[in-house]
């Protein structure tokens, strides 16, 4: 991967830095009815549980901007207001004390009223996401069929002007498409123009499988190339499926640290169910952050090499298995109590080794 990231300034959102050499942060965003408060918060608890750093809502009417005070009390993690259509909308979500809102103004309409936005924004000190989207481009820039890249780059610069022209800098930039593509020739193209934080993603990606492997190649490609402050993967799919794919895909190109899950493919050779095994400890293990590598194995072939060179591993077996840690057996368990003897395993090396400091700053 290129050992050099992007320069971009830096924006702050509520306690989280984006851009200016901090670590790549992850979004995700709500899918419950906004103005369901306890709800949307409890669906946050379960964000913010696995890592989630900022969490997106939808604010399509006024009953949803009552609940962002409400819900703003309860959660930990900065509160991002996402505004269609209506200015008055956004203006109200600024009054409620968000950390964040992002917009379209390509869908704003009347430039004054997105004027409105952007001074309230800066008098309250709070920063704005241009989120321009191949869907929802400015009908003069809506008509492009070729050269869709280049459309989004140049709405998202005269959107950018605009602001500039209003004294205000505080701003996050998005130029994403469903094709992936054309999602990476946008951000490419961005990010020589422009030296603000970029919010990656890849939209309307798809369910979880596709989704994911749509997220991973046009995300991974741009973050590899030094590309993007923060990312959001965007899934039909519960939204903590969002952040567990986030982090991999930053984990994968070292930009985030945290557990990885090492695991055999399986054959005719594995005498036990690996597929269920190996999911049942990837959901144990979705809380831990420290940098450990975790082998669930399940054959003579690779099971005990793999698992040795693993911080922590089980080499499971029909009715017992193989514990190991730090390259060294540690002893023989019976089928049923591997998962169990292997996250005691790991409560022990967390506790020897604490999560050192992200990679990627």
């Amino acid at each position: 991967m290129s050992s050099v990231r992007r320069f971009s300034r830096q924006v702050k959102v509520g306690g989280v830095k984006i851009g200016g050499g901090a670590p790549v942060s992850v979004q995700s965003m709500t899918t419950t009815k906004t103005e369901d408060v306890q709800s949307t918060i409890a669906q946050i608890k379960e964000l913010e549980a696995v890592g989630c750093e900022l969490v997106r809502m939808a604010v399509p009417n006024t009953r949803a901007v009552a609940a962002l005070g409400d819900i703003k009390k309860k959660i930990c993690i900065p509160l991002i207001a996402d505004i269609h259509f209506d200015y008055r909308l956004a203006l109200a979500a600024l009054e409620a004390g968000v950390d964040k809102i992002r917009i379209n103004p390509g869908n704003i309409g009347d430039q004054n009223r997105v004027k409105m936005i952007v001074e309230k924004a800066r008098e309250k000190r709070i920063p704005i996401r241009i989120g321009v989207n191949a869907g929802s481009l400015h009908k003069k820039y809506a008509e492009v069929r070729e050269g869709q890249a280049k459309a989004l780059v140049d709405s998202a610069l005269e959107y950018i002007k605009f602001c500039e022209d209003l004294n205000f800098r505080d701003i996050v930039v998005s130029v994403k498409a469903s094709s992936v593509p054309v999602t990476i020739d946008a951000y490419k193209m961005l990010a020589t123009k422009v030296d603000y934080p970029l919010h990656l993603g890849i939209t309307e990606a798809g369910t979880l499988l596709v989704g994911a492997v749509k997220s991973a190649i046009g995300l991974g490609v741009l973050l590899n190339e030094g590309i993007g402050d923060t990312i959001r993967v965007s899934l039909t799919a519960d939204p903590v499926e969002e952040v567990r794919v986030s982090f991999e895909i930053l984990k994968a190109l070292g930009l985030r640290r945290g557990p990885e899950l090492i695991s055999c493919p399986t054959c005719g050779r594995c005498e036990v169910d690996l597929i269920s095994l190996a999911e049942k400890v990837e959901r144990r293990i979705s809380h831990c952050r420290a940098p450990i590598k975790i082998a669930v194995m399940g054959c003579v072939v690779n099971g005990p090499g793999e698992a040795r060179e693993a911080d922590v591993g089980i080499a499971a077996g029909r009715g017992a298995g193989l514990l190991f840690a730090k390259g060294e057996v540690v002893r023989k368990v019976p089928e049923g109590d591997l998962i169990d003897a292997l996250m005691e395993e790991i409560r022990k090396y967390e506790e020897e080794i604490p999560t050192r400091g992200e990679e990627g700053s």
